[in-house]
């Protein structure tokens, strides 16, 4: 049998480490990229609720279902919010490791927000219909693509 395996050579080659960038390349690099606000994805989040409550309510024409869908974007929005609120703080910003323990412990924030979200929902909306709780929030949570899509467009320079 033969062996078609290349042999490694002599001396590695190694890698080139990664250079810092200066302060004027580092600004560059964020007008080219701009970063994406998480306070436009809640908008977007609360905008897409609004539209798929008024369509449930108008494709149903049952009001318990129209409340239901936007209760359902509302366990999405509210969460996301805080969650925003927490990574756009002070705390958040101060380094590295500081923004990574912020940021999980934000997350974990938001999922037990929107578990006792749903655990209240039955209580709290007459008439519960669980199927367009869902959908609202999976209309809502599927913002996330659309902001990703519809991002900032980088900054030109008219010379």
């Amino acid at each position: 049998m033969k062996n078609n395996i290349a042999p490694l050579p002599e001396e590695m080659e190694e890698a080139p480490l990664p250079r810092s960038l200066s302060a004027e390349e580092a600004r560059r690099l964020r007008e080219q990229n701009p970063p994406v606000s998480p306070w436009r994805v809640v908008a977007g989040q609360a905008a897409m609720g609004l539209v798929v409550a008024l369509a449930a309510w108008a494709l149903s024409g049952r009001q318990n279902v129209g409340w239901s869908a936007l209760y359902g974007a509302l366990a999405v929005v509210i969460p996301a919010a805080v969650f925003a609120r927490g990574l756009t703080g002070h705390f958040s910003s101060v380094n590295a490791g500081s923004a990574a323990v912020g940021f999980l412990m934000w997350e974990m924030v938001k999922i037990a927000l929107t578990f006792a979200m749903l655990v209240a929902a039955p209580r709290l909306v007459a008439g519960l219909s669980w199927p367009a709780l869902l959908i609202g929030m999976v209309l809502a949570m599927k913002v996330y693509w659309l902001a990703l899509a519809f991002k900032p467009r980088p900054k030109t320079k008219l010379d």
